[in-house]
């Protein structure tokens, strides 16, 4: 006689298992080996209790030690550590969750890295919030083996020749010859972006060269890379990168 599947009680057979487990923390063991995702638990208070080595390069550092039980505004620069915070008071205090935030990370050399976070609260037996999870994954290179790479290669194309424009929906379509469910659905696929994030993406990386490597002011970046609001391009990049454009300016030429 054939079980059905539904019949298996699965989640007794979890619970039963997380009571025999000599160490309920073993997917760090495996985010270890993880050079392109970073991987961290945080107590109620957002102190680090789990990290892998990906984190610990990212900081600077050369053992875990050196960032457990640490704060953010003990590792990081004073404006990112109030965006990561704040992040985190949210999900500690059963707010939000964080999925597929995109961010510019800076990493200890200055250089900027994009990625996708995610933060989860942890529960106990009760349901009550006493922790939370997340990771940061390094946006990948594109899949160009999928079967429209070259459609969709061709809107992010023209999205970067008119950043400095608003670029509609429907000029990728007819650019593409794909509806509007097909380009998000791809854009995900071989990018791991929407096309909105993608726009995002080209217009903050030219303003975050343009704010490292010149002297146009604030204004002026905002305008070259599209926005006509600079209280907008102010708020987008803060969301984003978690720093105003200036403190952005001011971290990346410290010594």
């Amino acid at each position: 006689m054939t079980l059905h599947a539904s019949a298996f009680p699965a989640q007794e057979k979890r619970q039963q298992l997380a009571s025999q487990l000599a160490n309920v923390f073993f997917s760090e063991a495996l985010f270890d080996v993880l050079s392109d995702i970073v991987f961290f638990v945080k107590d109620l208070e957002g102190r680090y209790l789990v990290v892998n080595h990906t984190l610990v390069r990212r900081c600077g550092m050369r053992d875990k030690q050196a960032l457990l039980g640490k704060r953010a505004e003990q590792l990081f620069p004073a404006s990112l550590a109030a965006s990561y915070a704040a992040q985190d008071a949210l999900v500690l205090g059963g707010k939000k969750e964080i999925h597929d935030q995109l961010e510019l990370h800076l990493y200890p050399n200055r250089s900027p890295g994009w990625c996708l976070t995610q933060k989860i609260p942890l529960r106990d037996a009760r349901h009550q919030i006493v922790g939370m999870t997340g990771i940061s994954r390094d946006l990948a290179m594109p899949d160009q083996r999928h079967p429209v790479y070259a459609k969709i290669a061709a809107a992010v194309k023209h999205l970067h020749q008119n950043y400095t424009q608003t670029v509609a929906m429907a000029d990728l379509v007819q650019l593409t010859d794909l509806s509007v469910a097909q380009l998000e659905r791809n854009f995900h696929k071989i990018f791991s972006l929407t096309p909105r994030q993608m726009m995002v993406k080209i217009r903050l990386d030219a303003a975050s060269s343009m704010l490292a490597e010149s002297t146009l002011s604030i204004t002026d970046v905002a305008v070259a890379c599209g926005y006509q609001d600079h209280s907008a391009f102010s708020r987008i990049f803060k969301a984003t990168v978690g720093m105003t454009p200036s403190d952005y300016r001011d971290v990346v030429h410290r010594d």
